[in-house]
This record gives C-alpha cells, sequence and structure tokens, in this order.
C-alpha cells in the first residue's frame, strides 16, 4: 500500500529536502511528487496554494500545507493537523 501522505517537490529546492529528510528521521513514510515531471501536479499545487507553486506542499487527506521557508515547528504543525503525530 501507499504512503497516504504526499509531498510535493521540486529538484531544486533546498525545503523540500529539509522536509524529506525530517520525514524520514521520524519514520513517517511519504510519496513524492515532482512538479517538474507530472503537469497535474503543478496545477493541484497552485490550487492548494492560491496560484503559488509552492513547496513543499504536503497533503495528507483534507490536510494540506505549504512547508516553503521550512522549520521543524511548521512540521509538527502540520503533522498533528493530519493526525501523523
Amino acid at each position: 500500500m501507499e504512503p497516504s501522505l504526499l509531498v510535493y517537490t521540486t529538484a531544486w529546492c533546498g525545503d523540500c529536502t529539509a522536509v524529506k529528510r525530517a520525514l524520514a528521521q521520524r519514520g513517517i513514510a511519504f510519496r513524492e511528487v515532482a512538479l517538474e515531471t507530472d503537469p497535474d501536479a503543478v496545477r493541484h499545487v497552485e490550487a492548494l496554494n492560491d496560484g503559488r507553486r509552492s513547496v513543499p506542499t504536503l497533503v495528507h487527506g483534507d490536510v494540506a500545507a505549504s512547508l516553503s521557508r521550512f522549520s521543524p515547528p511548521k512540521l509538527d504543525a502540520f503533522l498533528d493537523a493530519a493526525g501523523l503525530a
């Protein structure tokens, strides 16, 4: 079964790397969706972020958030809201 946490990323995004590392350190499984290779993902991220291609964007169920300008407290807040903490 695929992980239900989606992490929308780009290859050049330092915050994306930090989020993926932090999730892995916490043992939280996720599926990465690269905007460079998935045009539908670009439109989805823009819809979630008021027209911006803000990455990383995390989605779990009905909970979505951009973690641009990543910080551990931002990740903690998302994980709490998504029921993944």
